[in-house]
């Protein structure tokens, strides 16, 4: 699964459009298209996305030894 799938997934599971969490980034729905279609998220986007879905992103490093580096 990529990206752009993945945000869609979040949009349908938060019952909101892809131009509402464009809205909601301040982004508008061309320019959010253009980034979903090229899947040009950085780590800070995704922080943005799930702050504006009321969800949470879970990203990190994690050793054999259960040491973890956070993104």
């Amino acid at each position: 699964m990529n990206i752009e799938q993945e945000i869609k997934i979040l949009c349908v599971k938060n019952d909101m459009s892809l131009a509402q969490l464009a809205k909601r980034l301040n982004m508008t729905p061309q320019a959010f298209n253009q980034k979903l279609k090229r899947g040009t998220f950085s780590l800070d986007d995704l922080k943005s996305i799930a702050m504006v879905s009321n969800c949470m992103l879970e990203c990190a490093f994690v050793f054999a030894n259960g040491d973890r580096i956070e993104l």
